[in-house]
This record gives C-alpha cells, sequence and structure tokens, in this order.
C-alpha cells in the first residue's frame, strides 16, 4: 500500500512461489520481523536476505553496475545517435540488439534454474499434484511471473484455510476463463482474403511528386543560407503546382531538411526550370559542407 512496510498479505502476494504452504510463509514472515510488528520494513528485509546471499552477492553486485553501465549507455545513444552517420547508426543498432540477446539469453537460463528448483522441491516433497505452470511468452518482451494451476488447495489441505480457497478460487475462474478464450483463438480458422490488385495508370500525372532535400550548411553562412531559402520557399510557393513546402532544421546541427509536394513530375520538372530554382542552386555551392543530397519518389 505504499506506505513503505509490508503486511503479512502483501509479503504472501509477493512472495508466495507455489512451493512454501501457508503456514511455512506466515513462520518466515515473523523470522523476517525481528522488530515484532507484525509488518516487514526494508531494514528487516535486508537484514535476512544479506545473511543468505552467499555467491548471489557479487551476482546482484555485478548487476547492478550493469544497470548503472547500461543507463549511461543509453543516455549517450539518445544524444549522440540522430548526429551519427549512417555507418555508425547502423553499428549502435547492433550492439542494441547484441547486448538485448545477451541478457535474454542470461535471463532464460535464470527461468530455466528456477523451474528446475522448483521442480526439485515439489518431488521431494513427494506432491501428488504438480501445479500447471501458465505461461504466454511474448517475443522481445520479459515474461511476466508464471501463474500457477494447483490443484492441491483443497479443504483436504492441512495448510490451507477458507481465505486462501476462496482467494484461489476467484483467480483459478479467471485463469480458466483465459484458457479458453485461448483455445478458442488457436482453434479459430483464418479466412484470408484473396490479394487484389490495383491497376494504376502509367501517367505521370496521376501521381504525386514528394521530394526531400537534405543540406548541411556551413556555420559562418547559415544567415546568408536562411535568407536564400527563404527567398525559393517563398517563390516556388507562388507556382500553381506547389501543394506544400516544409522546413526542418535538426538540432545541435547545421543540417536542414526541405520536403516539397508538388502536383506531379512536369510541375516539379517545370519548377527546376525556374531563375529562382537556379539562383538557389547556385547558391548552395557557396553555403554548403557538402553536396545537397536530393532524394524523390511518386505516390499515387
Amino acid at each position: 500500500s505504499d506506505d513503505g512496510k509490508l503486511s503479512f498479505d502483501e509479503f504472501k502476494a509477493y512472495f508466495a512461489d507455489g512451493v512454501l504452504s501457508g503456514e511455512e510463509l506466515h513462520e518466515l514472515f515473523h523470522t523476517i520481523d525481528t522488530h515484532n510488528t507484525n509488518n516487514l520494513d526494508t531494514e528487516e528485509l535486508c537484514d535476512y536476505f544479506s545473511k543468505h546471499l552467499g555467491e548471489y552477492e557479487n551476482v546482484l553486485s555485478v548487476l547492478e553496475d550493469l544497470n548503472i553501465t547500461v543507463l549511461k549507455a543509453m543516455d549517450k545513444t539518445k544524444k549522440d545517435y540522430q548526429e551519427a552517420s549512417n555507418l555508425e547508426q547502423f553499428v549502435t543498432r547492433f550492439l542494441l540488439k547484441e547486448t538485448l540477446n545477451q541478457l535474454q539469453s542470461l535471463q532464460s537460463s535464470l527461468e530455466c534454474a528456477m523451474e528446475t528448483t522448483e521442480e526439485q522441491m515439489r518431488q521431494e516433497r513427494n506432491d501428488p499434484t504438480k501445479p500447471e505452470v501458465l505461461s504466454i511468452q511474448w517475443p522481445g518482451k520479459r515474461s511476466g511471473r508464471r501463474l500457477q494451476k494447483n490443484n492441491s488447495l483443497s479443504s483436504n489441505n492441512p495448510h490451507s484455510s477458507t481465505g486462501w480457497i476462496e482467494e484461489d478460487g476467484q483467480w483459478m475462474t479467471q485463469i480458466n476463463r483465459l484458457q479458453k478464450l485461448i483455445d478458442r483463438l488457436e482453434k479459430k480458422d483464418l479466412k484470408l482474403e484473396p490479394f487484389e490488385e490495383e491497376v494504376l495508370e502509367e501517367n505521370a500525372r496521376s501521381h504525386i511528386m514528394i521530394v526531400q532535400n537534405q543540406m548541411c550548411v556551413m556555420e559562418e553562412k547559415i544567415e546568408e543560407f536562411r535568407l536564400a531559402l527563404k527567398q525559393y520557399v517563398e517563390s516556388a510557393s507562388t507556382l500553381g503546382g506547389c501543394l506544400h513546402i516544409s522546413i526542418q532544421k535538426l538540432p545541435s546541427s547545421f543540417r536542414f531538411i526541405v520536403y516539397e509536394f508538388w502536383e506531379n513530375s512536369n510541375a516539379w520538372n517545370s519548377h527546376l526550370q525556374m531563375n529562382y530554382s537556379k539562383t538557389f542552386q547556385r547558391s548552395n555551392v557557396d553555403f554548403l559542407e557538402t553536396p545537397e543530397l536530393i532524394t524523390t519518389m511518386l505516390v499515387p
């Protein structure tokens, strides 16, 4: 309840693993509760688990360092990625993917170890009803805590109580409904519609011309470039075939991207022959650090 301490119900909701009985969880709760307040605070939890860390003390320490290192790398990536070259961005994407794969591989090993230890514990206790684990794995996502379906919770179980039976009964009802829904979805026949091809006219007039122009401006020429770009946009916008012009300046750099939308390729070609367009192209020779990169696309 976000009050800085755990009641037994909160403790049970988080630490119950389907192996320890209710009485064993209650006994563990009072073992950790050295202050005898019927609530566990952070100090009591840390004191108890720190005595049993063993080899996992090094594991958790490394994980803390890893968490800090990953966050630093993410912060660096956020700052530098947009301004990096295409090759540098490719390397960054590869490293992110490889890091994720390594972490997921480690997570899979830990999950396998957890399932093995839980299964061994059940066999040692000679539990006649092995809990059925319902697990839904989503690709690329961290798997949630597994839902355990344990049929041993009944009135004949000496470790159960009325409260436990009612609570688990409600959960089992929801789990069964979810399982039936999943079964229905898995068995549902897919009805795929036949693929329809749209025959487009070969006339270029039926296509909108989209133009992307990327320009990297020299710092000392930025004001002159802005003035020339403003005159270029104002002149182009007056032409009948110009639908829209949008300008973007990338932050922390002198790189501009101009998006132009023209009614068709003929309108774009006519625009290129106009004096204002030729003037702007000539001025860019003096304003730009590298040649401008122009990309065009026809859209039906």
